[in-house]
């Protein structure tokens, strides 16, 4: 049970891998399908390895920086997929990848003295950059406009016209705009909080 929830984390990491796969297998009328269970599934197990640490009180550093790791490997295979595929614009992956060097860059630096992104021990120390960042429900509808803009993305492109395909793929463009916007706005409290490792 240790390390049940880091298995869980390195498991979304191998199945973006199999549906950044199936995504080029349009000759293949399942590949979509099982791409959008996988994709519903790798969302559900980004919840889930948090919940089992917490639950089985199994919380440690290590899970808090793999967790990170695998946020990252997902959502950036995904937005240069979606991008390799023409589906999204290039400045999508350019600013969700700048991001993420940035603040992965800054989190680096306050691990070895001690903090953590999250958690007890997390580098915010204001009221605001910590709900911006760190709080749940940040947390939480950022995940949730991620994962339905990578679903609905999947469907809209969908081989095979459907009723209202047009819908759900500009809802997956909308979710796409709400995601960047989202990763911007929780990136720029780490970068601003991070001057007191500079003095």
């Amino acid at each position: 049970m240790k390390n049940l929830a880091n298995y869980i984390t390195l498991s979304r990491i191998f199945f973006v891998f199999i549906v950044a796969g199936l995504l080029y297998c349009k000759d293949c009328p399942y590949s979509y399908c099982i791409a959008i269970i996988l994709t519903a599934l790798l969302m559900w197990f980004d919840g889930l390895d948090g919940y089992v640490a917490r639950k089985f009180n199994v919380s440690s550093k290590f899970g808090a920086l793999l967790d990170i790791m695998g946020d990252r490997i997902v959502e950036n295979v995904f937005w240069i997929c979606f991008c390799a595929l023409g589906w999204i614009p290039v400045v999508v992956p350019i600013i969700v990848l700048t991001r993420g060097i940035v603040t992965d860059s800054v989190r680096t630096l306050a691990f070895e003295r001690g903090y953590t992104a999250f958690g007890k021990t997390t580098m915010m120390e204001g009221k605001i950059a910590k709900f911006i960042v760190a709080s749940n429900f940040s947390r939480f509808t950022y995940a949730v406009c991620k994962a339905a803009a990578f679903f609905l993305l999947i469907l809209g492109n969908y081989p095979s016209e459907f009723a209202h395909q047009d819908i759900v793929l500009n809802t997956g463009l909308i979710c796409t705009a709400v995601s960047v916007i989202f990763c911007v706005l929780r990136g720029v409290p780490v970068v601003i909080e991070s001057k007191k490792f500079f003095e």
